[in-house]
């Protein structure tokens, strides 16, 4: 379905952000980028989404194909018309928008079709339907999140990247948004490419996963495989040989093994 191949992305011409960058994601799948904070991840869905330009940013060098085409070289809405829905980090939500006109914003296609895609949102999130008249910008954390996702699915999307859908939230409300994603793939069949810094959440859902270090890719594999390695364990899952948590005086110590490179 998504195949990107040794893609190089640079900023304001200079600063070189991924180096020969290739993942891929087949249909029906859940994928999942592991990386430490600055590795390239959010920029790795941005040059995918089309969002590059945004920020002074441009692929130079690979390719990007969805569904056997090239988008790689195309405008941002032309992209999510193919399917292709980014949900951001930080749950950007219209503040002064309520939660229904959110989710209209969302919306691609033809506009009788608005009310079902809504109530299909609000089967996911019973919360919001409660909600869809209050302005978003009053919204808990965990609602805001719900919001966001639900306003990609309006877009009905065969690929949705989610850029770290639990940062600060309460790890009840964490366990509800994975148990929602893994939902979302299995119900709709919508394909999912998830960046996530809670790596034993994402990798007890993701089928496969790259780990990502300083604009590229140091290592991947089927998720239990990498849930598995010594490496990941100590670094982004905090334990040690022997399966102990380990302390944060011996994790900001670590050094990545040279087996990595």
């Amino acid at each position: 379905m998504l195949l990107v191949q040794q893609i190089e992305v640079f900023y304001q011409h200079v600063i070189q952000v991924l180096k020969g960058v290739s993942i891929s994601v087949a249909e029906g799948q859940i994928i999942c980028l592991l990386g430490a904070n600055g590795a390239g991840k959010s920029t790795t869905l941005k040059a995918i989404s089309g969002l590059l330009v945004a920020e002074d940013g441009r692929i130079t060098d690979g390719a990007i194909e969805f569904e056997g085409r090239r988008i790689d070289n195309r405008l941002a809405h032309d992209i999510a018309g193919r399917g292709v829905i980014q949900v951001f980090e930080g749950r950007r939500v219209l503040e002064h928008l309520t939660v229904e006109e959110n989710l209209r914003a969302g919306h691609i296609g033809e506009k009788s079709r608005i009310p079902a895609k809504m109530e299909r949102v609000f089967s996911l999130f019973p919360q919001l339907k409660a909600l869809k008249k209050k302005e978003a910008g009053w919204l808990s954390g965990g609602e805001q999140q719900m919001l966001v996702i639900g306003r990609g699915l309006m877009a009905e999307p065969k690929l949705m990247m989610l850029d770290e859908p639990s940062l600060g939230l309460s790890p009840l409300l964490v366990r509800e948004i994975f148990a929602t994603i893994e939902r979302i793939n299995k119900e709709n069949q919508t394909s999912l490419l998830l960046v996530e810094q809670n790596a034993a959440r994402a990798l007890e859902i993701a089928s496969f996963a790259y780990v990502m270090e300083n604009g590229r890719i140091v290592m991947d594999g089927p998720a239990e495989k990498i849930q598995d390695n010594p490496d990941i364990k100590e670094f982004y899952l905090g334990l040690g040989e022997f399966g102990a948590r380990k302390s944060y005086k011996d994790v900001k110590h670590y050094k990545r093994r040279k087996r990595w490179l």
